[in-house]
Order: structure tokens, then sequence, then C-alpha cells
């Protein structure tokens, strides 16, 4: 039976999550619960009218910033500045660009308006992170997820032009590289992110 949290501030271990990787439903998306779920390897992940679902995938994706994999058809994308890169310049646009891009094989998406305004709230807190991709001045790509210690743990990107999510990641792993970061937490495995360097654990 899976468990239902209440007001506690309380998450099951997630050794003990469904076949699926589900820990828990309900609770709620403050700073201080989602922070509790990134620490102990656990994620929100629900559809718009459902309860809050929690899950920890095992195995799950991650990749190491010292390990990111750069292809011949990337390099060529650096070496001609093709984009520009910030940080946490505007992370309310990036946020908002993962939740409104479509998505092919998708209906909707799991970026609720309440995960919106948590994840800006954790971003004021300067625990959530964006990169953002410029071409000129209009942004093309991005990414974001939340630092927690040592870990990157990723929650979406999008990509308005080809290869803008693929340069943000790379130059986001580049600088995660120099602050001593030890990984990228990607949580679902993709093509997208092996090509990048991704590998199950």
């Amino acid at each position: 039976m899976i468990p239902y949290l209440s007001e506690e501030l309380y998450f099951p271990s997630a050794e003990l999550s469904t076949p699926r990787g589900i820990v828990a439903i309900g609770g709620d998306l403050s700073p201080e619960r989602l922070l509790l779920a990134y620490r102990n390897g656990i994620f929100p992940w629900y559809n718009e009218n459902d309860p809050i679902i929690w899950w920890s995938l095992d195995p799950r994706m991650i990749v190491y910033p010292n390990k990111v994999r750069i292809s011949k058809s990337m390099r060529s994308y650096f070496n001609q500045d093709k984009y520009q890169v910030s940080f946490n310049t505007v992370f309310p646009q990036v946020i908002k660009q993962c939740k409104d891009i479509y998505r092919e094989g998708q209906m909707g998406t799991w970026i609720t308006e309440d995960m919106i305004v948590a994840y800006n709230h954790l971003h004021q807190l300067g625990y959530a992170m964006s990169a953002e991709v410029w071409e000129d001045e209009t942004l093309v790509g991005g990414l974001y997820g939340i630092k927690i210690g040592k870990v990157f743990c990723g929650e979406s990107m999008f990509s308005l032009k080809p290869n803008a999510s693929k340069f943000g990641f790379i130059s986001l792993a580049k600088k995660l590289e120099v602050e001593g970061y030890k990984m990228i937490d990607c949580q679902q495995e993709t093509e997208h992110l092996r090509s990048l360097g991704g590998i199950s654990i």
C-alpha cells in the first residue's frame, strides 16, 4: 500500500518504493518538503488534477559532469559560438517555456502552476537554478533543476532551435565540474540524455 502523506514533514525510505518507483502520495510543495525529498533521492511528478505523487526511480540516469559527452557536431556549435549561455538570469521564463513546449508523444505537461510557484520560490531561496541559451537576445533554450550539496537534480529542459538544450546542458555540466559537483541526477532514462553521457545506476 502506498503511504499517504499528512502535514508532518516526513517521507518513507525510497528503498520502500513500489516497483514503478512511487514512494508516497500527497503532502505539499513547500520548500521544506521539496528539499527533504531531493535530499533523499525523491522528486514530485504528477498531472494537474492528481494528488502529488513522489517518486524515486531505480535504476535512474545520471551524468558525471566531467564525463559529459560532446559530439563532433556539438563541438562545432561551441567552436562557432553558435549560442550564448547565462545562468539564473530569467529562471521564471525558463520554467514557463519548459511547461509550454510541445513534446512529441505527450499530452499536456506535468509542470503544474503549483509547481511553477514552488520552484520559483526555491529559486528565490537559492536552491533552484536555470541555464539559459540565447541566440543574439532571444531565449532559444534552457533547463532548470535543484542544487543539493554537490548534486544537481535536473528537472526539465526546452529547445526552440536545433541543439539549444544540449548546448545549455553541456555548458551547465562544465560549470558544475568547475564548482566541484559530483553528478547530475537526470531521474528518467532518455536517449537524449544518453547521448550526453547519461548512464543508469
